[in-house]
C-alpha cells in the first residue's frame, strides 16, 4: 500500500475503515505501520484517490 502524499487531505477516512488498524494519522501525515494486509477497503472509502495497492501508478 502507497500513499500518493500530493493527493492526501488528511479527513481519516480511511482511518475508520482499516480492518487491521495500521493506518495512523498525525497532524498532516498519514502513515502505514506494519501488518497492512492490502483489503483495500482504505482504497474505496479514499474521496481524494491518495491510497493505492500495490505501489503501482
Amino acid at each position: 500500500m502507497d500513499i500518493l502524499s500530493e493527493n492526501c487531505g488528511y479527513c481519516g477516512c480511511c482511518v475508520g475503515v482499516c480492518p487491521e488498524n495500521v493506518l495512523e494519522l498525525e497532524e498532516s501525515k498519514l502513515h502505514i505501520k506494519e501488518g497492512c494486509t492490502e483489503c483495500g477497503n482504505c482504497v474505496i472509502v479514499c474521496p481524494l484517490g491518495a491510497l493505492i495497492i500495490g505501489g503501482s501508478q
